[in-house]
């Protein structure tokens, strides 16, 4: 259960900018509207309580209040990103090292182009604040057409495609209940490990509310408890199967991460951003030329791109500002010497390093692993003898079955003969309908004449 003991904060702060005294909710103080207790601020603080101290933002009309507020807090910080995918990815990058991330964008346009990490972050049970500058309170139910939209005076198209990626959407255009929603949402992407989606009216992050001076103690999640002898069990069974493997290899999915049982790594999109903000990140660009993992599923000249100078592209968007070292390595001596130099000479500087593979540099179990999915992705449905079974048993039931005329009994044998042609096991076709489809007409002409001249 979360907690969620409330108490009121009293309007005077200390030299620093904290919060002086707090009082319990059962004897509230009175409360004087204070441009500090404002929605924009309040979102802005609860980031700071949950252990968020950078956000990552594209400005957008829609936007620019609510990032004034947020930048306001002092253990805010906001990144500003080239494009909303990439601030998406940067907080799921964010969640990934720090336990939890946030994006700022604006309505529809940005939405829409951050969704597409928000969705990577729903399935890798990162959670990640989506938060959306959305339209003023007063165009809703105007049947309005806004800018930054698909042309309708629909609202809610945004929020439809983030309900199947997030799992709490909170639409903020009112102060009255804006406290409870913001709350709600934060303390449940904590909780469910899952990305939330918080749109708030362009014209409310200034506006100050009663509401806001609430401060609950910090967002705590009561812990998952397991079952000790269960894992303990299954740690045995593991452990037991590894150790007969000749070639054992672990994969450690998401819910390592959501268990905080692993350290994860922050992959970085945003090289610009990330040497602006003067990052010491060493980044690894494996270039081998094209699609290697689709070749191996299905090759074909698609898979083939024209290669970049990837080193020349991080050193133009560096342009001499910041520090930046670029290298590119063809062999292992070369890697290792690059290795080395980034991380010491160089380690005060943001370094990319290029190694250059071939093509056909694959691994074995790569070349097995793109076979099966190259089967399996052109598997056609399968059936299998016990369904062959049940057809024929449905078949002889429609087939004794009486039929009024014989377009429907030409629209049966067409349905089953559909069904039949999916299976693969050609022997179960064989066993429960021999000399199909040769045959089939003849069971309709059996059957029609079973009934009468008449109805033929």
């Amino acid at each position: 259960m979360i907690d969620t003991m409330i108490g009121t904060l009293d309007s005077s702060k200390s030299d620093n900018g904290k919060v002086a005294t707090v009082h319990d909710s059962h004897h509230p103080s009175s409360f004087t509207a204070s441009p500090d207790y404002t929605l924009g601020r309040h979102l802005a603080h609860r980031l700071v309580q949950i252990g968020i101290s950078d956000v990552f933002s594209v400005p957008g009309d829609f936007n620019l209040t609510l990032l004034d507020h947020l930048i306001a807090e002092p253990g805010l910080t906001n990144v500003g990103c080239c494009n909303e995918l990439n601030a998406g990815y940067a907080a799921d990058g964010y969640a990934r090292s720090r336990g939890v991330g946030a994006c700022v964008v604006t309505f529809t346009v940005g939405g829409l182009s951050v969704i597409n990490a928000i969705a990577g972050a729903y399935s890798e049970n990162l959670p990640v604040i989506c938060i959306v500058g959305g339209p003023n309170t007063n165009d809703y139910g105007t049947n309005r057409i806004l800018h930054h939209t698909i042309g309708l005076a629909d609202f809610s198209q945004e929020l439809r495609c983030f309900q199947t990626v997030t799992c709490y959407q909170a639409v903020v255009n009112n102060l009255e209940d804006a406290h409870e929603q913001i709350d709600t949402a934060i303390s449940t992407a904590l909780k469910e490990s899952k990305p939330v989606y918080i749109s708030i009216s362009c014209n409310l992050p200034g506006i100050s509310h009663p509401t806001f001076s609430r401060e609950p103690i910090p967002f705590a999640i009561s812990p998952r408890l397991s079952n000790k002898r269960g894992l303990e069990a299954a740690v045995d069974a593991a452990a037991a199967f590894l150790n007969k493997a000749v070639k054992p290899v672990m994969v450690g999915g998401p819910k390592l991460r959501v268990a905080k049982a692993c350290d994860a790594f922050v992959t970085a999109q945003d090289v610009s951003t990330m040497i602006r903000c003067e990052q010491k990140t060493i980044i690894f660009l494996i270039n081998n030329g094209g699609y290697t993992i689709e070749v191996e599923i299905h090759d074909g000249p698609y898979n083939v791109i024209k290669n970049w100078n990837y080193t020349g592209l991080i050193d133009a968007i560096h342009n001499g500002e910041g520090n930046c070292w670029t290298m590119k390595v063809r062999c292992e001596e070369e890697l290792i010497e690059a290795i080395a130099k980034a991380t010491g000479e160089k380690s005060d500087c943001m370094c990319f390093i290029e190694v250059i593979v071939h093509k056909d540099d694959t691994s074995k179990e790569l070349l097995e692993w793109g076979s099966r999915v190259s089967s399996a992705n052109n598997k056609v449905r399968y059936k299998s003898a016990s369904t062959s079974h049940k057809l024929y048993k449905q078949g002889q039931w429609r087939l004794h079955s009486a039929f009024t005329d014989m377009p429907e009994a030409e629209a049966f044998v067409k349905w089953l003969d559909g069904e039949l042609s999916c299976l693969i096991d050609k022997r179960a076709v064989l066993k429960y309908f021999p000399q199909w489809p040769e045959k089939k007409w003849t069971h309709c002409g059996k059957l029609l004449l079973a009934r009468g001249p008449e109805e033929l």
